[in-house]
């Protein structure tokens, strides 16, 4: 066995990996739903620790809020699986890596959890940058289908995880 994970995956990740060094920039993930894969796609890539810092896996509430200093209360009020918290989870791995860039994960991935208002397949992405200003923090939520695995859900959000580590063009 060559690679561990999907060639589609490691293909992207050496791009990540690539761009980031030309960049100058370190990255972080705090995930949740994915469970660690976007760290282990990136660390899929011989000498990625010139770029890749840490990852979080913080699957359960409490260690969002013990490891990324996610509130309690914006769990309480819109969910594990919400912008609020997906936000709070980037911000938090920036701040705790000290890393210039962070990207966050939360979802659904099934095939139970989801409700009327989080189906299965959905799953919320943020990105914090260092030095820019927390408004400037992007986030985004989309749903990749409850018709879809778990396997295919965390497939996808780790593709877009790893997207968003890509550098602007402007860096």
């Amino acid at each position: 066995m060559e690679k561990l994970l999907p060639r589609e995956l490691v293909e992207l990740a050496e791009t990540v990996i690539t761009r980031n060094r030309a960049a100058g920039r370190r990255i972080t993930v705090a995930e949740s739903c994915t469970g660690g894969l976007v760290a282990a796609t990136l660390t899929e890539i011989a000498g990625s620790s010139d770029v890749f810092d840490c990852g979080f896996a913080t699957y359960s509430n409490g260690a969002k809020q013990k490891l990324l200093g996610v509130s309690g209360d914006l769990l309480e009020t819109f969910g594990a699986v919400s912008i609020a918290v997906a936000w709070e989870m980037a911000q938090g791995a920036l701040e705790q890596s000290g890393c210039d860039v962070a990207v966050a994960i939360t979802g659904v991935a099934g095939p139970g959890g989801g409700t009327e208002k989080k189906p299965v397949g959905t799953v919320v992405f943020a990105k914090a940058e260092k030095g820019k200003n927390v408004e400037d923090v992007v986030a985004d939520r989309k749903n990749f289908g409850a018709d879809k695995s778990r396997a295919d859900i965390r497939f996808q959000a780790v593709r877009v995880a790893l997207e968003l580590l890509l550098p602007d063009d402007s860096e």
